[in-house]
């Protein structure tokens, strides 16, 4: 059995206010692309090809208009409805159906992952067939985010939200790779006392019976957090830094499906050709003449 992506991009956006006053922050632009391209393509990445995306109900038709049935990169794209934000690992209430039984990778909109060794750690991460993985950054501040312990075999021991005392400086990272357990867990949640179904919470449940691994995202690896104006901008720079100075893309979906065997040149040229003439086609076509 396959494992199902999922992208979680409601909420509403209000650290980024007045940009998100009318439209889902996983729609602005990070440099050349819609923000949610990047964590679109770590799914592709990781070799999931059938992927749920979660938004409000005023967002979801724009997220139709942008990626549409998936088809034309050789995947299964589905949405649902996120009425109201409730807590992240709401996501596995809402998408239950579409999950199942089957293992899964819950990323977040605007999460922006960055690095050489993220393809084997998601890879390590899949080849788990039970148990769940979560992935940790070092930063200076971990007060601001979960916070992660490890035991000697990288077995998660503690998440701490935020605490005042933060026990290490490895953060909680918004990608989440489970089981085929992770609905009948999402289903016995009870709200935390923010009212909100805590993706933390979904995660003790693996902790309890000591199959919650953890990967450590190191120095060649980028983690940031896009859900501010100066996280924004710094992952854009970011990007346009890399790209100008390599020539290559980053966070297309396009070209990972190309390389990755699920599109061939024909179709990579057809998709640049519908976007006319621009920087991010004119590199799909060089990619294509390769």
């Amino acid at each position: 059995m396959s494992r199902k992506g999922i992208i979680l991009a409601g909420g509403t956006g209000t650290r980024l206010w007045p940009l998100t006053r009318a439209v889902s922050k996983q729609l602005l632009p990070l440099y050349d692309k819609p923000m949610v391209y990047y964590p679109f393509t770590v799914l592709m990445l990781a070799g999931i090809r059938e992927i749920l995306i979660i938004s409000t109900p005023q967002d979801l038709p724009l997220f139709r208009l942008l990626l549409g049935s998936g088809q034309n990169l050789g995947l299964e794209l589905s949405y649902a409805e996120q009425a109201k934000p409730e807590g992240v690992a709401q996501a596995y209430q809402i998408g239950a159906k579409f999950v199942g039984t089957s293992s899964s990778c819950l990323i977040l909109g605007d999460s922006f992952f960055y690095g050489a060794e993220l393809v084997r750690l998601m890879s390590e991460a899949t080849s788990r067939e039970s148990g769940a993985t979560i992935f940790g950054y070092q930063v200076a501040d971990p007060s601001a985010y979960g916070v992660l312990t490890f035991d000697s075999e990288n077995r998660i021991t503690s998440i701490e939200e935020k605490p005042a005392k933060p026990q290490s400086n490895w953060a909680n990272c918004g990608m989440y790779f489970y089981d085929g357990r992770a609905v009948d867990f999402a289903r016995g949640l009870k709200p935390s006392a923010r009212g909100e179904l805590e993706i933390t919470d979904l995660s003790r449940c693996y902790m309890k019976d000591h199959t919650l691994h953890g990967e450590k995202l190191g120095r060649g690896s980028a983690w940031l957090d896009t859900g501010t104006a100066d996280g924004l901008l710094q992952a854009a720079q970011f990007v346009q830094t890399l790209q100008v100075r390599t020539g290559m893309l980053i966070g297309s979906p396009e070209e990972v499906a190309f390389r990755k065997g699920w599109i061939g040149s024909k179709e990579l040229r057809g998709l640049a050709d519908a976007m006319g003439k621009n920087a991010y086609a004119e590199t799909l076509r060089q990619i294509a003449a390769e």
